[in-house]
């Protein structure tokens, strides 16, 4: 993990999941799995009222300019 880069996306992502209607509801913590063999260090849920909202926030220019922050700092996973 990059945390130079990772700490970049992290100072400036949670403004924009807020301007689009984005609310964390799980940021961080110990994550213990129930079923299966996954088991994330760290998991981070964000809900949105409209899919709408969700895929404005995520493909906005905004957004598009810190997510190589993200991609080239860790590894992470999205549904």
């Amino acid at each position: 993990m990059n945390h130079e880069l990772y700490t970049k996306y992290v100072e400036k992502v949670p403004n924009i999941i807020k301007k689009y209607g984005g609310r964390y509801l799980v940021r961080g913590g110990e994550v213990i799995p129930m079923f299966g063999n996954w088991n994330p260090e760290r998991i981070i849920i964000i809900e949105f009222e409209t899919e709408e909202q969700l895929r404005n926030c995520f493909n906005s220019v905004g957004y598009l300019k810190i997510a190589p922050f993200r991609e080239n700092s860790t590894i992470t996973k999205s549904v």
